[in-house]
């Protein structure tokens, strides 16, 4: 798809412009006095101001680039659950620089594999995979960490749960630290060892609840991100049905009507919209993000085959979507173009249920897609097919980072390809907040160039900023990281004199702040 260039007009504030049309009389001589000194008849000129001209602004590129960073069992990060601090950081490192070279601007980190936490929490133990050893910290907040440096390079930071395993096979033994031990009457065991919270348990909603609300008030993230695992897939419990009988009787005994697998959807319906509700009373910024299974049921639409999350994982995704309960959906179209899940036709029809215009980005897999021999123009021609279904707000979240850091491959293509420039992530104008004052701009004239720096008023509401350069007629745009205050400007340039300039400041939510234009003499 084609850059839009949607058009802005701004208008010029370096010269003091009326507002508005005035009026003024001019006393012709020849119209002769009254005897009290009045003036007779004097013909009235009415004067209006000028209308500004107006500035005519390029629009930003904006697409939201995410990558998934999976931490169970040790897939992404960190690589071994042996390493030191030190070593722990450098390889967080070297993944966001290389994120940050390819144009990416969000990361999806996973800090609560299962019901563990690659962060400081009192809710639930330090994370096997950290440390080798449930409830052993690493010495340093991994979170803190990955949303600094994360933040550093201009890209969100957004927390991954899984909101209902409560133990992973690979976690090591289950332990006295474990939420298995803590919480026993809230968890079953399946067949493959994987344990998981019953998500019809009150207490386990409550459990979930607190973790996340305090995951969001202590920390500075762009969003929170649940994953496909609501009740588990049926490999999960060697095809058996999921172990929650008590709980069922429970129901049932209360009074209940409604049949097994509705009500167990019912669950997990609820939860969704507690939690979203609660993400925006502590922080309203705070995306909140699903990335479900990509097919809600076969024949939804009618070319698709395939696995149901309706009646296999109790998720009605299509209603979360239909309500607007998420700020942004991303499900998991990991299928190649020609098949039996044919990824447009997916994409398509997910588009058609967004019907509150929520931020719709497929999850592509950039890993393993199976059945093509070359990857990476699978995976271009994926995000160009995005791009042209998802008229209002493009992006995508790749699975995982691991298909970038082993794929040179798929790195240029990227690079070279859609990824080649920078781009802000889409606004989120559901969300309500405050536009940022203008920045403020000043340039010094140093012969044949002009150095231009800026700064703002509310710098710790600033996340970015965008600066607009104009050479003859044509305006050129900028993506800046935060810590870029200045930037020396050739006065000429291909033959074309630098004519204006303009900084405007962009904030979490991927709003731009008002501006000033200043003149170049």
């Amino acid at each position: 798809m084609n850059v839009r260039h949607l058009k802005l007009s701004l208008f010029l504030t370096v010269a003091t412009v009326v507002s508005c049309a005035t009026q003024q009389t001019d006393i012709s001589s020849t119209s002769g006095a009254g005897s009290n000194g009045a003036v007779k008849n004097a013909p009235v000129k009415t004067v209006t101001a000028p209308v500004p001209v107006p500035v005519v602004l390029p629009e930003v590129k904006r697409e939201f680039r995410g990558a998934w960073i999976a931490t169970v069992a040790n897939i992404n990060w960190p690589t071994r659950n042996n390493l030191s601090s030190e070593q722990q950081k450098a390889e967080a490192i070297r993944l966001l620089d290389l994120l940050q070279d390819l144009n990416f601007n969000a990361v999806i980190f996973q800090a609560r594999p299962s019901a563990d936490a690659l962060y400081n929490s009192s809710y639930e133990p330090w994370s096997y995979f950290l440390t080798g050893q449930t409830g052993k910290g690493p010495g340093y907040d991994p979170l803190e960490f990955w949303i600094t440096e994360s933040h550093k390079r201009g890209m969100e930071l957004h927390v991954w749960l899984n909101p209902y395993r409560a133990f992973h096979t690979t976690g090591g033994a289950v332990t006295a630290e474990s939420m298995v031990k803590r919480m026993p009457s809230e968890i079953v065991k399946l067949r493959n060892g994987t344990y998981w919270f019953d998500p019809a348990n009150p207490k386990t909603q409550d459990h979930v609840s607190n973790v996340v609300k305090d995951i969001v008030k202590r920390y500075d993230i762009d969003g929170l991100h649940f994953d496909d695992y609501f009740y588990p897939y049926r490999e999960y419990n060697d095809g058996k049905d999921f172990p929650d009988d008590k709980s069922w009787n429970t129901y049932l005994a209360s009074g209940g009507t409604l049949s097994r697998a509705d009500w167990r959807r019912g669950n997990v319906n609820k939860f969704i919209k507690r939690i979203y509700d609660e993400i925006k009373v502590e922080k309203n910024h705070v995306k909140f993000g699903i990335s479900p299974f990509g097919i809600w049921k076969p024949g939804f639409p009618a070319d698709i085959t395939g696995s149901s999350q309706y009646d296999e994982l109790f998720a009605d995704a299509k209603l979360w979507l239909n309500e607007g309960w998420v700020d942004y959906f991303s499900p998991q179209l990991y299928w190649k173009e020609e098949g039996p899940q044919r990824f447009s036709s997916l994409l398509k029809w997910w588009d058609s249920e967004n019907l509150r215009k929520r931020h719709l980005w497929p999850g592509l897999n950039t890993v393993g897609i199976k059945g093509v021999t070359d990857k990476s123009a699978e995976i271009v021609g994926q995000i160009k097919t995005s791009r042209n279904i998802l008229k209002e707000s493009d992006g995508e979240i790749h699975y995982s980072v691991a298909g970038l850091l082993q794929n040179p491959q798929m790195v240029n293509a990227l690079k070279n390809g859609p990824y080649h420039d920078k781009a802000l992530v889409p606004r989120t104008p559901w969300l309500k907040t405050t536009i940022l004052d203008k920045p403020f701009l000043k340039y010094s004239n140093g012969g044949s160039t002009a150095l231009v720096e800026w700064s703002a008023k509310d710098m710790q509401k600033v996340k970015r900023w965008v600066l607009y350069t104009r050479y003859g007629d044509q305006w050129e745009t900028e993506i800046l990281d935060l810590a870029d205050r200045s930037r020396s400007l050739a006065l000429n340039k291909a033959g074309k004199k630098l004519q204006a300039v303009t900084v405007r400041a962009v904030d979490r939510l991927g709003n731009e702040s008002a501006y000033e234009v200043k003149s170049i003499n």
